[in-house]
């Protein structure tokens, strides 16, 4: 493209708000990308607003040629992913570029500086802002919208980092599989993992019981304990902070659907979860949020949308696991017949995503459950 490339940093409110609205300019006509909210957004960019700034420093800068925005990116230093990881490693994310290829080099590269003058050694995403939020590229399976807090690009984006002189660093996988076929004794579902499950439920006292909503702080909470636990080990997994736990209740307390969602204790002990999340996802694209709509009207179609739950037919195996001294007995392909079995018959399909590309039994066990690896992501580095 011509004219002359400007990089500048986004610090004011004002400066946020148009990093944000940029995107809209970038999908203009994608049918399958889902707007977020904007007032969402500002307050995740906000670093007064939200927690994961406490332990973290992010900036934003954009492109501008000739006086017109071409793209976006954040530098994004966590000191708590170091901290844990014993790192020196940095992260880009919040990228969003036209088809610039010169512009999306320019960014990158600002991020890197950003980040050398930090004492980082790596670049590493995209991550918006860690792997407790949204991460990866999409690098294949441009064939629907994203479901609840998964990502999309446009396809040029993978040329565009790779040319940048970024590699994989891990993918990340997600795995479709459909319930319609499956009935609430577990009839329908793979009969290995299914003999499995009711071994463990007949040889353990556990006691598994959904979501208490009445009691939802406290369940959340145990839910913290077994999930900072069960991903201690995981690539790239970064320790939720009590601050971050609390956002995040607040922000999935509308969406959670509570029979779904359960956990498994051992006495008093919680020692696995299972968090499937409704794909909220699929009411957001019906209602769709834009800048030139004001956003309580666009919140009264999301609300119509989502209260209608037969529009909502995906569930995202969003997040759960066991705590290490508890795996290698069968618990995990009890939270995987236990899950499909409470989606029946409210839900027609589930995503799991995403699994590690490195974590082979996972998936096993989801293609075992009849998940179809349909979409995926790729989180890069670069030495700097």
């Amino acid at each position: 493209m011509s004219g002359k490339l400007v990089i500048l940093p986004a610090e004011s409110a004002k400066e946020r708000r148009a990093f944000i609205r940029f995107a809209w300019e970038v999908y203009k006509g994608d049918p399958h990308w889902v707007p977020p909210l904007i007032s969402e957004r500002e307050a995740f960019l906000d670093p007064l607003r939200h927690p994961f700034h406490r332990h973290a420093k992010v900036r934003y800068f954009t492109a501008h040629r000739d006086g017109r925005m071409v793209g976006t990116i954040a530098g994004i230093v966590n000191h708590q992913h170091n901290t844990f990881w014993g790192d020196q490693v940095g992260f880009f994310g919040l990228f969003e570029v036209l088809q610039d290829e010169e512009a999306a080099k320019a960014l990158l590269q600002t991020v890197e500086a950003y980040l050398r003058e930090e004492s980082l050694d790596t670049c590493r995403g995209p991550m918006n802002f860690s792997t407790n939020e949204e991460c990866g590229l999409l690098v294949d399976g441009w064939n629907g919208p994203p479901v609840i807090l998964m990502t999309y690009n446009p396809r040029y984006y993978v040329d565009y980092i790779e040319s940048a002189g970024y590699e994989k660093a891990q993918n990340l996988y997600a795995y479709l599989a459909n319930v319609r076929h499956v009935q609430r004794d577990g009839t329908g579902l793979n009969p290995k993992i299914l003999r499995i499950a009711e071994r463990v439920r007949e040889r353990t006292d556990l006691k598994l019981r959904s979501m208490d909503m009445a009691n939802y702080q406290r369940d959340a909470a145990y839910f913290k304990e077994v999930y900072n636990q069960a991903w201690a080990k995981n690539w790239g997994f970064v320790p939720l902070t009590d601050a971050e736990l609390e956002h995040e209740l607040q922000a999935l307390k509308p969406i959670v659907d509570p029979p779904i969602v359960f956990l498994a204790f051992k006495e008093d002990r919680p020692v696995a979860v299972g968090l499937p999340l409704p794909d909220i996802n699929q009411a957001l694209h019906r209602a769709y949020p834009r800048s030139s709509i004001p956003e309580w009207w666009t919140k009264a179609k999301l609300l119509y949308h989502w209260k209608l739950r037969r529009r909502v037919t995906t569930i995202r195996a969003f997040a759960g696991g066991v705590v290490e001294e508890y795996r290698g007995q069968g618990l995990h392909a009890l939270i995987i017949v236990e899950t499909m079995r409470r989606c029946v018959p409210k839900y027609k399909d589930i995503e799991f995503s995403w699994v590690l590309e490195s974590n082979i039994p996972m998936r096993q066990t989801a293609a075992h459950m009849g998940g179809e690896l349909y979409r995926t992501y790729r989180i890069y580095d670069k030495k700097l």
